[in-house]
């Protein structure tokens, strides 16, 4: 029998890292695993995927920030883009 979470792992999470943790973090992480029925891995990606969430920039106010910081710039009219490539 195909063990599905094994193939999933190798198809879609080819990507291994080593990280070093303090006695304490792996007893605990330990314990949340064995108490979820899942694997050490399985709570650490948990983990980064809630952390990243909780960290991604907010678009909004990154294009609040930057909106006109180049009012002097000029771009060519979109009538005029190709004509240098056709010559």
């Amino acid at each position: 029998m195909i063990n599905l979470t094994a193939l999933y792992t190798l198809l879609y999470m080819a990507q291994r890292t080593q990280i070093y943790l303090t006695a304490e973090q792996r007893k605990r992480l330990d314990q949340l695993a064995a108490r979820e029925g899942k694997s050490l891995a399985e709570v650490i990606r948990e983990a980064v995927n809630v952390y990243l969430v909780g960290s991604a920039p907010d678009s909004e106010k990154a294009l609040a920030a930057t909106f006109g910081a180049a009012p002097e710039s000029t771009a060519v009219s979109r009538d005029e883009w190709g004509r240098s490539a056709r010559g």
